[in-house]
């Protein structure tokens, strides 16, 4: 009896010897003992449907500025090897592509021509593509080229940092200024301004200044990338799932209804973009925010292209389905495509 000697199994034996082995059991509902769709009693519905959104926005980042190739040494560095792992999505159905570009070091920079150089000859191939790009000056050079660049027609929506962190290494630092002018020219360029935000406090940062100040109409468009050294830790997978609810409740706060894009990030990868599918959530993948394909394991992504594919299959055994370039326009409040864009991004 080692394991059960709190049962008191007499008195078990005497009610089974009464009574044996029945259920009670008595459905008021016959003839159907759980109907899934009503009530014998009451006209409701027993087991409403999810509020998930049918369709999905994957958006796939190429390189970013974070990794380089030691640390992957697949990571498309050349503007040459960013346009052809962009293109590889696209062809595999990729509706929005994030952009940046490396100077010959590496390293990220805010180069007109370079930008040109790669989203120019996709534009034109696939015109009904979306683009957008984290467009980080860190010179006076680079800071006049902003808005030229937002002008150039390269361009559909385009991310606002409103951060102060620490990221890896390296400062991070988006003063009010910065965040409240470059989102006026955004806007004044016709691209989408997103609230690209790694931590609570970037939230709070993009409530102040841009939400409530008015600076920016709904549809809200947020990004949440989390994860990275500095970012919002998700060490183990209760930490992921906190810090995710936790962030998405405090933008919900701000706005019940706005599009929300969560990025594949650091360790928590794959698993972060699919918990942010079951919340009915966007996803972002790709090398720009992580090494790898799984939390638990060291299989580095080799082609953007793949993590694209693998999050759309995620997304279908879901029963969500992809949306195109023309239904994520809708979504995020931008008008659709005219040929006057298309001419002056080509031109």
């Amino acid at each position: 009896m080692s394991g059960n000697d709190r049962i008191k199994w007499d008195q078990v034996r005497k009610w089974v010897g009464r009574a044996g082995l029945k259920t009670n059991w008595k459905p008021f509902g016959m003839p159907e003992v759980l109907d899934p769709f009503t009530s014998r009693f009451a006209d409701v519905d027993p087991l409403p449907k999810w509020d998930i959104p049918q369709k999905v926005m994957i958006s796939t980042t190429i390189t970013g500025a974070f990794f380089s190739k030691r640390a992957n040494p697949h990571q498309p560095i050349t503007t040459d090897e960013i346009r052809a792992s962009a293109e590889e999505c696209i062809e595999a159905g990729a509706p929005n592509i994030h952009i940046h570009v490396r100077d010959d070091g590496g390293f990220n920079v805010l180069d007109p021509q370079r930008f040109h150089d790669v989203i120019a000859p996709l534009r034109a191939k696939y015109p009904e593509v979306m683009f957008d790009g984290c467009l980080v000056a860190v010179t006076d050079e680079e800071s006049a080229a902003m808005e030229p660049t937002m002008k150039s027609g390269l361009f559909d929506a385009l991310p606002i940092n409103t951060t102060a962190i620490c990221c890896g290494d390296s400062m991070f630092f988006k003063a009010p200024h910065v965040v409240i002018e470059k989102t006026r020219l955004a806007q004044e360029a016709g691209c989408k301004p997103v609230m690209s935000v790694y931590d609570d406090g970037d939230i709070d940062n993009a409530r102040r200044f841009l939400v409530e100040s008015r600076l920016v109409a709904k549809p809200y468009y947020w990004l949440i990338l989390p994860a990275l050294p500095g970012c919002s830790p998700m060490h183990n997978p209760q930490q992921m799932v906190d810090a995710l609810m936790r962030m998405v409740r405090a933008i919900r706060d701000i706005d019940q209804d706005c599009f929300i894009l969560v990025c594949a990030a650091g360790r928590a990868s794959t698993y972060l973009a699919t918990l942010a599918l079951l919340l009915g959530l966007h996803v972002r993948v790709g090398m720009e925010d992580t090494l790898w394909h799984f939390p638990h394991r060291d299989d580095v992504i080799k082609r953007n292209v793949e993590h694209f594919l693998q999050m759309k299959q995620i997304a279908a055994l879901l029963g969500r389905e992809l949306m195109t370039p023309a239904e994520y326009r809708q979504a995020i409040g931008l008008p659709a495509r005219s040929s006057f864009a298309a001419e002056k991004t080509h031109g």
